[in-house]
């Protein structure tokens, strides 16, 4: 294999391990181990108000604090793609399933995606940039997130009307 090969292969590997890092750290609300993951200028969005932005690493960690308000987290991440810009620069999408549990017992839940540009420091690979966006939610989550987005149907198109068998008529 050649070594640039080889080099994306652990790359990809270092890259996913910081990804799935970062939920880990949140879930243990270990801020100083969440704010490591970043550069220390990095750009955090996860929705389109002021309170949902960060600059730089002091600033995610201080933001993160919110999340204190729920007594349990569990961040699961899946679908993970890499892309290299350069040797030193990638991209990567992620979906992310997060749910989240308050001290009454109630629940929220969010679909959504990560879309991330990562850059390799003397520290290893960090997050430069992270965009969240919402694919969807349940009635207990109401933080307003970027939309993800999603083209629309075709001119024209109309939805196929399907027999369902089990259905009583």
């Amino acid at each position: 294999m050649e070594s640039s090969t080889l080099r994306q292969v652990t790359d990809r590997d270092d890259i996913s391990f910081l990804l799935n890092e970062y939920c880990r750290a949140l879930d243990a609300m270990d801020l100083d181990a969440v704010a490591a993951v970043f550069t220390r200028d990095c750009l955090v969005e996860y929705g389109p108000e002021d309170r949902l932005k960060s600059r730089g690493r002091a600033a995610i960690r201080t933001a993160l604090e919110r999340l204190w308000r729920w007594k349990r987290t569990s961040h699961h991440l899946s679908n993970i793609q890499i892309a290299f810009s350069a040797a030193d620069e990638a991209r990567a999408n992620s979906y992310v399933i997060a749910w989240h549990e308050a001290a009454d017992g109630s629940t929220a839940t969010v679909w959504g995606q990560y879309r991330d540009h990562l850059v390799r420091t003397a520290e290893g690979w960090r997050l430069a940039v992270r965009r969240q966006v919402m694919n969807g939610n349940d009635a207990g989550f109401t933080v307003n997130l970027f939309p993800a987005e999603r083209r629309p149907a075709p001119a024209g198109w109309v939805a196929p009307v399907i027999d369902n068998p089990l259905r009583e008529k």
